[in-house]
């Protein structure tokens, strides 16, 4: 199977490598450091679960010199999603499927546009996991899972081959014919966690302690559930509930990405995350005061440093 890696980052990186090391014929779109040493030294997963040494991969900067694939794999920070997806354009065929592994529920909807409602796959995915050097990606904890599966709910040939190609590599794969709502599910999770840890500055086993600080985290999450289900997504009436629960099972010390990125002075993915929820709450008349707090207090950081 030959499978494209838009995004040789955390998740890109990852999932890459597992899918390489099951024999699939996988080429990593990078740039820049972590490029250069891809193509001299190869790609290394640092994990005490699933460590990998993969000592020459294919890797380049140029999409169009890939040819025709048969899955993508698009995993760029979502503000880069236009950028990327035009430059990929070359890549598809008829049958090509790309699987958008981003944060969110918008970016889909920013890819249709650009590639087509055929090429689109929906997916998610669960892992801890982000460079550590050029050319090697740390895997915190044992989880690592990808989900999966066609808009219209229907089996199909692609996403069958490559849930084989994920079996092979040792990658925890399921197919969902329901994968809108999976998408929605892991969006209540991720706007409570990013918006919390990001503006509060704290980490997950913190947030959670105090009664407070518990309680924001759950407004923000009981927002994006009362929005999705005024858009007609099926989610339980107490799914923020059952993601506190959840909370409470992780490592104390865990923080959302975008907390990292805050730190870091990067670029942050809020317009849609809390952002999102925010716009997506307006058009639907469901009010989101919790997640439009977030929003404004982290606005002025959102294009990152500029100093």
């Amino acid at each position: 199977m030959r499978i494209a890696i838009m995004g040789s980052g955390g998740v890109g990186g990852y999932f890459g490598a597992r899918l390489a090391k099951g024999g699939a014929d996988v080429t990593f779109i990078a740039r820049g450091a972590h490029l250069e040493a891809m193509r001299k030294n190869g790609l290394r997963i640092d994990s005490t679960h699933h460590p990998i040494e993969l000592p020459k991969v294919n890797a380049t900067d140029d999409p169009s010199s890939i040819g025709k694939v048969d899955i993508i794999l698009f995993s760029v920070k979502l503000w880069d999603t236009e950028t990327a997806a035009k430059s990929l354009v070359s890549t598809i065929g008829p049958e090509t499927g790309l699987i958008s592994f981003q944060n969110g529920v918008q970016k889909d909807d920013m890819l249709r546009p650009i590639v087509g409602d055929k090429a689109l796959i929906g997916g998610t995915s669960y892992i801890a996991a982000s460079i550590k050097a050029p050319g090697v990606i740390a895997h915190g904890g044992a989880n690592q899972r990808l989900v999966f599966g066609e808009f219209d709910r229907k089996p199909s040939k692609r996403v069958e081959a490559f849930h084989a190609a994920c079996t092979a590599g040792g990658i925890n794969a399921e197919i969902n014919p329901d994968i809108g709502v999976e998408i929605w599910q892991k969006f209540v999770f991720l706007v409570g966690m990013s918006g919390a840890t990001a503006s509060m500055r704290a980490n997950a086993g913190q947030i959670r302690s105090n009664p407070q600080t518990r309680q924001f985290m759950l407004d923000l999450m009981k927002e994006v559930v009362a929005v999705g289900i005024a858009r007609g997504v099926a989610l339980p009436p107490d799914y923020a509930e059952q993601r506190i629960a959840f909370i409470d099972t992780l490592p104390a010390e865990m923080v959302a990405s975008m907390a990292n990125d805050l730190r870091e002075g990067k670029p942050l993915e809020l317009p849609w995350l809390s952002g999102g929820v925010v716009d997506l709450g307006a058009a639907v008349n469901v009010p989101t005061p919790a997640n439009r707090a977030v929003r404004d207090i982290l606005t002025l950081h959102v294009n990152g440093k500029t100093n």
